[in-house]
């Protein structure tokens, strides 16, 4: 099969970059399994197993398609896709707050993703964990980590700090966002300037990882419907487990065995002070197994067979089903 995978980035991420590096692990395990695969991503890209053609912003997309290709896969939405004569699907990254109808062969990334949208269609990210250090759970493990974008609110910087400053003896390492950026400023003195919080920046690579490893678990408090979150199952690969709220993918992609979920900070607080006994191999084996990019691969294809069969994913136009009124869902 000849796929061309269309991403409105630069690949390979620089730095965490987490859609470019799905997209990244994908493709190149659809090459290991013999297809050809071509990216249309931003002028820059560079792959040593697929093609590349630079995005040409002022061109329709359609007219950027080679006539040899046998399916396209888009990532991010595209409004002119009934001039495209190719079989295509759309994978969804991200949340809508709105009514707005989607494509019929939209895939989104979890089922609780896919089911806010009135849609069955979906595939779990994964990732080549070839691409990443080996775990050592012999390492002193003496902080808990948070990761992600520290600005975001929907995130919760603010939740976790509260956490880890009700914890004796416990500091956080913060991964992800400008060290102290105006945004996180705003969160007020008591929480940037403890001597219990390190702000570490943007991370990605080797310097991401070696603080993974010697984490004792993610903090992960969001305060809405997180489509995937693969700072998840990056964590689990070094043997974190994750605690957090049982919000979106959440409920999914943490089971008892890996963490902990709840709404209420003063049940995350208790269960790392009295139970947070977690196998960090266990948690390791449960994001290889589960969210490697040959399991991803494979879904996909199942999904270009459809559609290069002429099926639609979805019988109808997926459509959030409910607007969510509050801007942010409850920590408590």
């Amino acid at each position: 099969m000849n796929i061309l995978i269309v991403v409105n980035s630069i690949i390979p991420a620089k730095l965490y970059g987490g859609t470019q590096r799905v997209i990244w692990s994908l493709g190149k395990e659809l090459s290991k399994l013999g297809h050809k695969v071509t990216y249309l991503a931003k002028k820059g890209s560079k792959c040593d197993f697929a093609n590349i053609i630079n995005i040409d912003d002022d061109k329709e997309i359609h007219k950027q398609i080679p006539n040899d290709i046998d399916v396209v896969h888009f990532n991010y939405e595209q409004n002119d896709l009934y001039k495209l004569k190719k079989p295509y699907i759309v994978t969804m990254h991200g949340n809508l707050n709105d009514k707005k109808k989607l494509d019929y062969n939209t895939v989104f990334v979890s089922k609780n993703h896919a089911e806010r949208y009135n849609s069955k269609s979906f595939v779990y990210n994964g990732l080549d964990w070839n691409d990443y250090s080996k775990p050592n759970f012999k390492k002193t493990k003496n902080y808990y980590h948070f990761l992600g974008k520290a600005s975001w609110k929907v995130k919760n910087l603010k939740g976790t700090i509260r956490i880890i400053k009700e914890l004796k003896n416990k500091k956080l390492f913060v991964l992800g966002g400008e060290r102290l950026s105006e945004r996180v400023l705003k969160m007020g003195p008591a929480y940037f300037l403890s001597n219990k919080v390190v702000f570490k920046g943007m991370v990605g690579g080797i310097e991401k990882e070696n603080n993974l490893q010697i984490s004792n678990g993610l903090i992960f408090p969001v305060l809405w419907h997180e489509p995937f979150g693969l700072v998840i199952i990056e964590s689990l690969f070094y043997g974190c487990p994750v605690y957090g709220t049982p919000y979106g993918s959440l409920p999914e992609l943490v089971n008892n065995n890996v963490g902990f979920l709840s709404n209420k900070r003063k049940d995350i607080i208790e269960k790392i002070k009295y139970d947070s006994n977690y196998d960090n191999k266990l948690c390791n084996e449960y994001a290889c197994d589960t969210f490697n990019s040959k399991k991803m691969a494979e879904k996909y294809l199942e999904k270009y067979s459809s559609v290069l069969n002429g099926e639609k994913l979805n019988s109808n136009k997926p459509q959030l089903k409910n607007i969510q009124k509050r801007k942010y869902l409850s920590f408590e």
